[in-house]
């Protein structure tokens, strides 16, 4: 008797050391994670795919460039992009201008500007372009039934001097909150990472989100189902509260990345970008 109580506090032990097993997401499996660097890999990240090469960029608080934080935008969101280019969403504290700071395939930069309607929040969360990059879906904060699309700087906009219109938005029929992040898997839909803190719109906290849309962009608005895929990896050394941010979907290899800050002190140690696989 005495030995089997040993085993069972010894197995409590270890239940608690032990990291927590992996959270699934319906429809995908988690297949490895990377230390995330709170300076430079804390705001999301994008596959940069062009005949010279691949990479995969991130944003953070140390990535803003200098000349931009001096005149006033000082956060940086999730990047996206698609056919060689790429974009950084960049927002500032007052009722300013957003800005999409965007670089071509041949690796020229362009800022472009967008004015906010009056109705607009000043919040810009995330930049996710269209397969075929005719199209920048951007977000905002807080509860929302909507997705704000732009034409896409560069491709479509090609005046870096005139105010970036939007082009309509994209309809969901389920509110949302906090999005930090979303990426297209195809044309018709994109996957999306909410740091919401309170979990009463789909029953969980910080869930993976599927938006599928009625049809690809085309500069109207577009109607769109949203389905939760459940709750992301939140594991840490320390107890807290966790940020999820932004997300990358690599069609070389069809691997989902979604960047999840650790609480406290552990986000300097163990924040993650976790990879997912379907």
């Amino acid at each position: 008797m005495r030995r089997t109580g040993i085993v069972l506090t010894l197995a409590a032990l270890l239940a608690v050391v032990s990291p927590a097993p992996a959270q699934a997401v319906t429809g995908w499996t988690e297949v490895g994670s990377d230390n995330a660097r709170a300076l430079d890999e804390s705001q999301g990240l994008a596959t940069i795919v062009r005949p010279s090469g691949t990479t995969i960029r991130y944003t953070g608080i140390g990535t803003i460039p200098a000349d931009l934080n001096s005149q006033g935008w000082n956060h940086v969101g999730d990047p996206g992009s698609a056919q060689g280019w790429y974009v950084e969403p960049y927002q500032r504290d007052d009722r300013g201008a957003k800005l999409f700071r965007v670089q071509a395939p041949d690796g020229s930069w362009a800022n472009y500007k967008h004015t906010l309607e009056s109705w607009e929040a000043n919040n810009n969360s995330f930049a996710a372009v269209s397969p075929d990059a005719r199209w920048l879906v951007a977000g905002e904060w807080g509860t929302m039934s909507r997705l704000l699309v732009h034409p896409m700087p560069g491709v479509v906009a090609t005046n870096p001097a005139q105010n970036l219109p939007l082009a309509g938005t994209i309809r969901l029929d389920h509110a949302v909150r906090d999005i930090q992040g979303c990426d297209f898997q195809t044309a018709t839909r994109l996957l999306c990472a909410s740091d919401d803190p309170d979990g009463s719109l789909f029953g969980t906290t910080k869930p993976l989100l599927q938006v599928d849309l009625a049809g690809p962009l085309s500069g109207s608005d577009v109607t769109a189902h949203v389905t939760s895929l459940g709750q992301l990896p939140l594991r840490s050394g320390c107890s807290g509260s966790f940020e999820v941010e932004g997300i990358d979907f690599d069609e070389r290899d069809n691997t989902l990345r979604v960047v999840v800050m650790s609480p406290s002190i552990c986000i300097l140690f163990d924040s993650k970008t976790y990879r997912f696989r379907q």
